[in-house]
């Protein structure tokens, strides 16, 4: 199978060398100082107890690599619309393309059924573009549990040596298509399974995020620093609550057990918290704003969210990180 990893940052660059390692015919679209390492070095993953290398044909171009069989979109939501406009040269008729990515995804209510079905959500996807571009009938869902970085161009670093993803049709249904995408994943390094209720699982991820990330990016503080504060671990269990009432709301079950899922010694700070630090674009519409609107449109009350989402667009606003 042919694959594309477009955005081969720690999250893709990741998935790249574990298909290429396996035998796939692996390509990404890469930027910059990244992009001149993967060419002349090729990807490197360091996990705990081994590190892989994988020589990928690399291109801030997708017209340079051309057609293939499956593409996985691993950008942050704020680059979904240059996806838009340079995917098309990567596309065949009738190539899927997975998203790996966090909080909702402009598809959601693709295939949802119901009154909603086939919402747009302009604040993830401005003027449809991904819609428009790619398709929703090409979409793949997708969440990961793995946790990287990129200490150096060309290099991922993955803390816990795995990168667990589950895969779903928007529409629920089991296709050769998704039966493909995870035989192929399960052969790497990574995993797959299949979920036929992918939403659920894309709430279950986002409760972590929308429960433990605002606090941990109003203080600049790592995850444990919030976790160990008593009041700041009840305001977390608060805003744990409020996200699965949003997720019920609209007919989805997603649960979090704060205890469980956090450390109150964990040394790591959300990606949102990173990118507030360098001054990157920031996934607060795809994580908080928009299921804050998913409340108001089905009547949810989430006063907790709502102030602490509110603070943190006032904290961005004041970097000049949003508009």
């Amino acid at each position: 199978m042919k694959i594309c990893v477009f955005g081969a940052g720690a999250i893709g660059g990741n998935l790249a060398v574990r298909l290429a390692a396996s035998g796939a015919d692996v390509s990404v679209v890469a930027r910059g100082e990244h992009l001149a390492a993967i060419r002349a070095d090729g990807l490197t993953l360091e996990m705990p107890k081994e590190t892989l290398r994988a020589r990928v044909a690399a291109s801030g171009d997708p017209r340079e690599l051309g057609p293939h069989d499956l593409v996985l979109v691993c950008v942050k939501a704020p680059a979904l619309p240059d996806v838009a406009a340079h995917i098309a040269p990567l596309l065949k008729a009738d190539t899927p393309v997975m998203f790996v990515m966090n909080g909702i995804p402009w598809w959601y209510f693709y295939k949802h059924g119901g009154p909603r079905d086939g919402r747009r959500l302009p604040r993830i996807d401005p003027d449809d573009a991904v819609w428009n571009a790619v398709g929703p009938q090409r979409a793949i869902g997708s969440i990961i549990n793995s946790s990287n970085s990129v200490p150096r161009p060309g290099v991922i670093r993955n803390t816990s040596g795995r990168a667990h993803l589950v895969i779903g049709e928007p529409s629920g249904e089991m296709t050769p298509r998704i039966r493909q995408i995870a035989e192929t994943i399960n052969v790497s390094t990574a995993t797959a399974t299949v979920s036929t209720r992918i939403r659920d699982e894309v709430w279950t991820k986002l409760l972590a995020n929308i429960s433990s990330n605002p606090l941990a990016f109003l203080a600049m503080a790592p995850l444990g620093a919030i976790i160990g504060d008593p009041a700041a671990n009840a305001a977390v269990k608060v805003m744990a609550k409020e996200g699965a009432a949003i997720a019920k709301s609209l007919g989805c079950e997603a649960s979090i057990d704060i205890d469980q899922a956090f450390s109150p010694t964990s040394p790591h700070k959300p990606s949102i918290v990173q990118d507030l630090e360098r001054g990157r674009p920031l996934e607060l519409d795809a994580m908080f704003t928009v299921p804050l609107e998913f409340a108001k449109m089905t009547g949810v009350p989430t006063p907790m969210l709502d102030l602490m989402v509110a603070l943190m667009i006032i904290r961005a606003k004041e970097a000049g990180l949003y508009k």
